[in-house]
């Protein structure tokens, strides 16, 4: 499908040979300035159904997003039209993780002026990360969630970090030391950090070389004087270990691995296809 839009670089689908009820479809999906992600899930026989996964070649823009949206959701015959439920997960860089104890709904805007750039017109969301006391503050796409709204009616939606960091802390053991989980994109990597069930940090980092990525994790461990002989390292998304990326950060962090979920519902290595975004796959 030709949407119009030149930074669309990647493209998969995959479809289980079934058909369901509409009634108990549900949607995930991820929307970002550099790429969409859509997953299709039926509720009941917990089989994913759909998923589909688009990479912009260069940073897109609110306006050009919604673009590419709208072209994939009217003309998509994998993703379909009809669904119980639908979620929407923002993915951005507007963020700010706050002390639940010193939140204050009307100072909203107060917690990110420091760190994200906001408009005075912005909309300003926040999401609870739960058993952690933590709120993460944010800035959604409003044009995104007009639209959805307009198109399915209510809906729910999240930032990524709530997803990914509730995601982690399910899948955290209670280990002796620190482990540090980083998702890669291609444009992108999220680091998250925790300690006993406890999130310690948790950023999102834009970079252009394998060397860039290492900086942003070394100089993360040595802000919180994490030791990286001790740390474990739990390496996820677009890297596998045969990639040069992996084997730097193999250099400097010891005891380094990919990250494979232990008790997912949709285990990755069972998928023909390795691309579905981890975010969308624990939002459902």
């Amino acid at each position: 499908m030709v949407t119009g839009l030149p930074s669309m670089t990647e493209r998969t689908t995959n479809i289980a040979e079934s058909k369901t009820d509409n009634t108990f479809r549900k949607l995930s999906i991820q929307v970002g300035l550099n790429g969409l992600s859509f997953c299709v899930l039926d509720t009941i026989s917990n089989q994913i159904l759909a998923f589909e996964k688009v990479d912009f070649q260069t940073p897109s823009t609110p306006y050009l997003m919604l673009k590419e949206l709208k072209g994939i959701l009217n003309q998509s015959e994998t993703i379909g039209k009809d669904f119980s439920e639908v979620l929407v997960i923002h993915k951005n860089n507007l963020f700010s993780l706050v002390p639940k104890p010193l939140f204050n709904k009307e100072e909203t805007p107060n917690y990110l002026k420091f760190n994200a750039k906001i408009m005075a017109n912005d909309q300003i969301a926040h999401d609870d990360i739960p058993n952690q006391d933590i709120v993460n503050v944010y800035v959604p796409y409003t044009n995104v969630n007009n639209y959805i709204f307009d198109l399915f009616g209510e809906f729910e939606y999240k930032h990524s970090g709530t997803v990914l960091v509730s995601m982690l802390l399910n899948q955290n053991k209670a280990a002796s030391e620190p482990v540090c989980y980083v998702q890669v994109s291609k444009k992108e990597m999220e680091v998250a950090i925790v300690s006993e069930k406890k999130l310690l940090f948790y950023n999102q980092f834009i970079y252009k070389t394998k060397e860039d990525s290492l900086y942003f994790l070394l100089f993360t461990l040595e802000q919180l004087k994490i030791d990286p002989e001790k740390v474990l390292l739990k390496l996820f998304g677009h890297i596998e270990e045969d990639d040069e990326l992996y084997q730097l950060c193999h250099q400097y962090v010891r005891n380094t691995s990919v990250f494979v979920p232990t008790n997912s519902n949709f285990p990755l290595e069972e998928m023909e296809n390795q691309t579905i975004d981890f975010t969308v796959l624990g939002s459902l």
